[in-house]
């Protein structure tokens, strides 16, 4: 059974940094496949923006491009590109000046949904979003969307949503962070909410800890200088791990709506304990010259990290005394990204002399084969005696619902989510700063006179040896990378 595809409400949907890399590579092969399987129709409209001085059959052949290079294999027909980039136009705009804004006005319609997706970098955020409103772009009802960062640190981030409340309600303001667009990071609410079988079993009493791994295999090359302001926290810990953290530890909404859910992930942070450096493992990836770190930072003294991993404890009746260890790094062994909840050992063993009876590990894959597995232990097969084993319970979606058809990028839910008003995979304003509270006091540590510098991990490796005693002293060990 094919999943039902519900349709949305026409749209004007303006894409300021039309013709940038992120625009080409996610957002339009995305709208381009909500298009194909008739979840809008052909009365909304994608308007192309940036300063670029395009018409708009230059920016149509951009676009025709950019599925070509970037859609899904076996999904980009020629046909169906060339109906798709008849819902688009194109106007040139200067985010700092006067260009093009109220012509943008004249291109937009007065009874559809509007929705301005700010593809372009941090800092004309809040350029744009005053022009929206002074020039009379924006209506009350419209919608903007923004791409992380938000903020480099607190005040930063504070200002920035000062910024946009001059201008937007909260309730107008889409923060994107992709990986709540995951199928299986809302899988993790189904899994909990929707079954009797764990909640009852979520928390310190029989959980003995939480592993949250996003590893990748690629550097920073390309995007060095960039990532040497921001490092593995700032640029992994304080939005997309932090999100899965407190996904996994919230407590029950009172029911399924955006700011229910909302409010519930901004207790989590805030009941999180400041965390000492000494519960904190730091690195940086070596190679040979010109593909190390530093030759791709472009900084010889850079003491920014590559890899960063944490122990970190959430000071409620629910968490005490269950750690929840975070690692994220670059050039570690294999791209992927996981939730291990670890349960407790059974209280007693009746198998007297049956090595092997071990505490359940239910694993939720968000890439890169997105899937859940419960690791249980069993009799091993044959005579001779009980002797036991591990066995899993797998579901790899691929696997267990081929007929649901192929994942949808994050990209696609979350943009249709903001047509229809609905915030609940979206970051709120609170709860960004209330992550950078936490946040800051951790990199503030590290940046005194004296803090250690990173420690050298090689490529293809699973990080520094540090991260492995931050486990290894609470007798735990990491789950391993790419097995």
């Amino acid at each position: 059974m094919v999943s039902r595809v519900i349709p949305v409400d026409p749209f004007d949907l303006v894409l300021f940094g039309a013709t940038g890399d992120l625009a080409r590579r996610k957002i339009l092969p995305s709208l381009f496949h909500r298009f194909q399987i008739a979840q809008f129709c052909p009365k909304s409209r994608i308007i192309g923006s940036s300063r670029s001085k395009l018409d708009r059959a230059g920016f149509q052949d951009l676009v025709a491009q950019a599925i070509r290079d970037y859609g899904q294999d076996g999904e980009t027909g020629e046909d169906d590109i060339k109906a798709f980039v008849e819902l688009l136009d194109y106007v040139p705009v200067d985010a700092k000046g006067d260009m093009g804004w109220q012509e943008l006005k004249s291109h937009l319609r007065p009874d559809v949904v509007r929705a301005f997706y700010l593809s372009v970098g941090p800092s004309l955020f809040p350029d744009i979003a005053s022009r929206l409103s002074s020039c009379g772009v924006a209506t009350p009802d419209s919608r903007i969307v923004l791409e992380k960062p938000f903020g480099h640190d607190l005040a930063s981030a504070q200002a920035l949503n000062a910024a946009l409340r001059d201008h937007f309600a909260e309730s107008q303001i889409y923060r994107i962070d992709h990986y709540l667009g995951k199928e299986t990071v809302q899988n993790l609410m189904a899994l909990r909410f929707a079954n009797s079988l764990f909640e009852p079993l979520w928390n310190s009493t029989h959980i003995d800890h939480v592993q949250i791994t996003v590893a990748e295999s690629i550097g920073v090359a390309g995007r060095g200088e960039y990532y040497d302001r921001s490092g593995a926290m700032r640029d992994m810990v304080q939005n997309h791990l932090m999100q899965l953290l407190c996904l996994t530890a919230m407590e029950p909404p009172s029911r399924f709506t955006p700011n229910a859910v909302r409010d519930e992930k901004v207790k989590v942070i805030e009941a999180l304990e400041p965390v000492t450096q000494d519960n904190i493992a730091r690195g940086q990836y070596r190679g040979k010259s010109g593909n190390s770190y530093l030759d791709h930072a472009g900084n010889p003294a850079s003491a920014t990290e590559s890899f960063i991993a944490m122990k970190v404890e959430v000071a409620n009746w629910r968490w005490a005394g269950t750690p929840f260890y975070l690692r994220t790094g670059k050039c570690l062994r294999a791209r992927e990204s996981e939730i291990a909840v670890y349960f407790r050992d059974p209280p007693h063993n009746i198998f007297e002399g049956a090595a092997g009876v071990h505490g359940n590990i239910l694993v939720i894959r968000l890439q890169p084969d997105e899937g859940i597995t419960l690791r249980t232990t069993i009799k091993d097969p044959g005579p001779g005696g009980m002797r036991l084993t591990g066995a899993n319970l797998d579901m790899t979606f691929a696997d267990s619902l081929p007929e649901s058809g192929r994942a949808q990028d994050a990209y696609e839910r979350l943009i249709m989510d903001v047509i229809r008003g609905n915030q609940t995979l979206f970051m709120r304003g609170d709860e960004v700063e209330a992550a950078w509270a936490w946040a800051d006091p951790i990199i503030a540590g590290w940046t005194q006179i004296g803090a250690p510098a990173p420690q050298p991990y090689d490529q293809g490796s699973s990080g520094p040896d540090d991260s492995l005693l931050l486990m290894h002293r609470d007798n735990r060990r990491w789950r391993g990378i790419g097995t």
